[in-house]
């Protein structure tokens, strides 16, 4: 199988790359990569700067929500470029 190109990659859809993408990170256990995605997310920002106190356990968990969907490649907003961009980059 070889790989497959720029222009090939480029004319998919983002969930499309995003779940070729996670296929090939999972399979070679690449944790950086994810780390990495998960960085460029819209609300990691946001999450980072939760501390944990009891006061913000429900602003916690609707961050970890909208972390999640983003990590499904939902919600990505303006992000979503960027993200495309290193899918392609991680995939080539």
């Amino acid at each position: 199988m070889t790989t497959p190109g720029f222009a090939e990659l480029d004319a998919l859809p983002t969930e499309a790359l995003r779940e070729r993408a996670f296929a090939k990170a999972r399979e070679k256990r690449d944790v950086r990569f994810f780390w990495s995605v998960l960085r460029h997310l819209p609300d990691a920002d946001e999450a980072a700067t939760l501390d944990g106190a009891p006061n913000s356990i429900g602003p916690t968990v609707d961050e970890a929500v909208a972390l999640f969907r983003e990590l499904e490649g939902r919600d990505l907003g303006e992000h979503e470029p960027l993200l495309r961009a290193a899918f392609i980059d991680y995939l080539i």
